[in-house]
């Protein structure tokens, strides 16, 4: 009975999902005359997507939303970002809660095209940049390839290190009206989205476990692993060290390269933190010099070098050219191959594949007429009303506003006029291209599919065994219903894009097979830029928390300032304030409202110094950091900016924030502590904690424990620096100076003591490497050893507030020369491998 009750109970429910699935294909309403993803041309579900609601359908409602808020909570926790053109701050990443499906055989055609595609654009740019004879015997226009402003004469006749001028390359593709695959636009300079593709699939994978199991998709590590292997293989020594070049974090797709680089275990680099000495490319490290052999690029070519090209320009490395001519640094793609990407070349693509490949292009693009030949301008002009005007090597029309294709239909008299007058007097910097309109395929709104245009990225790998394309690539999707092209910055989602097969695939990973690792113990390669964001880190967060201690300690009179001994405790209040004041955190000390000063010195966005200011500061800092700090750390980050940004309502809550932020922040010196590889990374990071905390400190005990300190000073000074458990267990006593003073400066056993920052300091710096090995002590622990010294010897009884003053000045010079020592700006920046010598 049990067993037929069960049977009873599955049949219901395939009864039930078959109808809710029927219901959708009822809802989910089509535009007319566009291909669709979902519904073949008779109206029924494609089969592809007829196996996914089957399954997906079998879920109950409340279920699907469960799921769809955990693919929502991984991008938020995972801090998943972009930056749309013209944005200030980072916007969060959307992901369509539906991938989109292609099934396997229409991929083996959609790849086919692809890979041929990528080997057409890697001959004609070994010929541009080469011999030239695609322009001698007239199969390309000079002036095509000239009026690019992505065409670099210095890169003329410099063969590629490696061999290749195009190591990844993507296409735009999208669905025709006849059912076929079109490729929309071709890129070349430094295709975006791969990183993004595999958070995508990170996403739904989890979300939708036993679904994308069943659905037999294909993993996209095996295309990461060969795109690796080929860039290492590219290189001319046997374990090269490759980087990503990033713009920096500003970039719109920071967060993207931050992943490739974690992902592929590549090293994060920006422009100023690579040098150009004996040939060669070298990392600033913060142990000197380091030589660096491949760099996968994600800046703009001409951008990359100020010395040849964009004079500019401050993302580039001096003096790259000139490497790349003498074969000292692999770069891929090669600068000067964002060429191709000129709408320019598209028409001459065709005859181009049947010259060099011998065949037919394998996928067609759209049709585009180059403004810049006479029987082509005349071809527009003629069909004006037909067309979409687009510009030959830049987003956007010359001339115009936006960034998309103008219609001549749209415009009235006098711009339709101007729009001619372009053509016919500067027709090179034009096309017509047809005008198509992308097919769709189905999102989840409001509980029901509805059709949304979208733009397939497909990528490709070069390998040495010839092109290898991603299993899936990055989708996006337009908000808009009749939208003609899709960009991150104009309201669109991204998706995850699944290939479907009928039979199990591989479970293959990034991670290598067990029988080949070789066991390494290594502390690896900081960058000097990473090293100093690293410590401004730890001392923007020690900042903030000092800044914290001081509000929550403020709250003690603001709760009763009328008890006994309220002279005492208002007198400790202003010189709270009066620290404050100093730090930027308020603009004025009051008697008055107390209540009003720590709310502000909590939270007040245009006070360098406030709590909210500092931790804003950090998460700043944090950004450039994406490739080094766990998901984990940034969380607690971000929640802290979140918290003190949320406008607080009376004195309880401002102290309720503060506590809480409190905790967070030792959730993230925990993690630290913890989780942090033992390298040069978490010294850096400690060093910037343990130099501002003593700073502080040290601050604060001149301000509460000078010669005429009263219990009510020595108290808040105690509770400053998180020792009255300590002392009172220690002497029994009311505070009392010189104890107070040697708990807060001089103890070596207490964690939060002056001496305990310093003799920490000087571990650190003794175990990073020295620069220069002249058998000296180098400046910064030169410093450090004088002030452990100092500490060492000094008595609390004898211990001043000159004494204490000079020694915050000892700590500041010594913060100072730890960043002139290991993160170099200007003149500097550009010092020497180790020096050594015979005796």
């Amino acid at each position: 009975m049990g067993e037929g009750a069960t049977d009873g109970e599955g049949q219901a429910a395939r009864r039930l999902s078959q109808r809710r699935v029927a219901q959708w294909v009822r809802d989910y309403s089509r535009l007319p005359g566009i291909p669709d993803e979902f519904l073949s041309p008779d109206g029924a579900p494609r089969a592809v997507w007829s196996r996914f609601f089957d399954a997906f359908g079998a879920l109950a409602p409340d279920e699907i939303e469960r799921r769809f808020a955990m693919a929502d909570r991984h991008l938020r926790e995972a801090g998943v970002t972009y930056r749309a053109p013209g944005d200030s701050a980072d916007r969060p990443w959307s992901v369509s809660h539906l991938p989109l499906l292609i099934d396997e055989a229409d991929w083996q055609q959609l790849s086919a095209g692809i890979k041929q595609r990528a080997q057409l654009l890697e001959l004609v740019l070994r010929d541009i940049y080469g011999e030239g004879r695609l322009v001698a015997e007239g199969a390309l226009p000079a002036a095509a390839i000239a009026g690019s402003p992505e065409y670099l004469r210095p890169v003329c006749g410099v063969a590629p290190p490696g061999g290749r001028y195009l190591s990844i390359y993507a296409a735009d593709v999208g669905r025709g009206p006849d059912g076929r695959w079109w490729v929309l636009g071709d890129r070349t300079q430094a295709p975006s989205g791969a990183g993004y593709a595999l958070e995508n699939r990170l996403v739904l994978s989890r979300a939708f476990a036993d679904l994308y199991k069943s659905m037999n998709v294909p993993r996209v590590a095996p295309f990461f692993e060969a795109f690796r292997d080929s860039l290492r293989a590219s290189a001319d020594r046997d374990e090269p060290r490759i980087g990503v070049l990033t713009p920096g974090s500003f970039s719109e797709t920071y967060f993207e390269h931050a992943t490739l680089a974690r992902y592929l275990g590549f090293l994060l680099v920006e422009g100023d933190d690579l040098a150009v000495s004996d040939n060669r490319i070298h990392i600033r490290t913060v142990a000197g010099l380091k030589r660096l052999d491949v760099l996968l690029r994600r800046v703009d070519s001409n951008s990359l070098d100020p010395l040849e090209l964009d004079a500019s320009s401050r993302l580039g490395v001096p003096g790259l050219i000139d490497v790349l001519r003498k074969d000292g640094v692999v770069v891929a793609n090669m600068p000067g191959s964002g060429v191709l990407e000129a709408r320019a070349l598209l028409g001459f693509l065709p005859a181009l594949s049947r010259r060099l490949l011998g065949e037919d292009l394998k996928m067609p693009h759209i049709a585009t007429w180059w403004c810049g030949q006479r029987s082509a301008r005349e071809e527009v002009l003629a069909r004006l009303d037909e067309v979409a005007i687009e510009g030959a090597y830049r987003r956007g029309v010359p001339g115009f506003h936006g960034t998309g294709p103008v219609l001549a239909g749209e415009l009235d008299a006098s711009e339709r006029q101007r729009l001619i007058d372009a053509i016919g007097g500067r027709g090179m910097d034009y096309v017509g291209q047809e005008v198509v309109r992308l097919s769709t395929m189905p999102v989840w709104e409001q509980g029901q599919l509805t059709p949304r245009p979208f733009v397939l990225r497909v990528f490709a790998a070069a390998t040495p065994d010839g092109w290898t394309i991603m299993p899936g690539g990055f989708c996006r999707i337009a908000e808009q219903a009749d939208a003609r092209a899709v960009s991150m910055g104009d309201g669109a989602r991204a998706a995850d894009v699944w290939v479907v097969s009928e039979k199990q695939v591989s479970t293959a990973t990034l991670l290598p097979a067990t029988d080949k690792v070789r066991i390494r113990r290594i502390a690896g390669v900081l960058p000097s830029r990473a090293a100093d964001n690293l410590f401004w880190l730890g001392r923007y967060l020690e900042r903030a928390e000092a800044t914290l201690r001081l509000v929550r300690a403020l709250g003690s009179p603001m709760r009763g300032p009328n008890n006994k001994g309220a002279s005492a405790a208002m007198q400790s209040a202003e010189r709270i304030q009066r620290i404050l004041v100093a730090w930027g955190a308020i603009s004025q000390a009051s008697r008055t409202a107390p209540g009003r000063i720590a709310a502000e010195a909590l939270q007040s966005p245009d006070r360098f110094g406030s709590a909210l200011s500092l931790v804003r500061a950090a998460q700043r800092t944090a950004t450039g950091l994406r490739e080094r700090l766990s998901p984990d750390a940034w969380q607690v980050i971000t929640e802290m900016a979140e918290r003190l940004a949320y406008e607080v309502e009376d004195d309880d809550s401002v102290l309720s924030a503060a506590e809480l932020t409190l905790q967070e922040l030792a959730s993230f010196a925990g993690l630290a502590q913890e989780n942090m590889n033992r390298a040069a990374g978490w010294r850096f990071l400690d060093m910037g904690r343990r130099a501002e905390r003593a700073i502080n400190t040290t601050r604060f005990a001149r301000q509460f424990a000078y010669d005429e300190a009263g219990d009510e000073d020595l108290d808040v000074l105690l509770t400053l620096v998180d020792c009255q458990i300590t002392y009172r267990s220690r002497y029994l006593l009311a505070p009392l100076l010189a104890p107070v003073r040697d708990l807060a400066v001089l103890d070596t056993y207490n964690p939060r003591s002056v001496a305990f920052q310093v003799a920490s300091l000087n571990e650190h710096i003794a175990a990073l490497p020295s620069l220069k090995e002249y058998g000296l002590i180098e400046k910064p622990q030169r410093l450090a050893v004088a002030v452990q010294a100092m500490l060492a010897t000094a008595e609390a009884e004898k211990l001043e507030v000159k004494t204490l003053f000079s020694l915050e000045q000892d700590l500041l010079n010594l913060a100072e020369a730890i960043g002139l020592h290991y993160f170099p700006h200007g003149p500097n920046a550009s010092r020497p491998e180790k020096l050594t010598g015979l005796a």
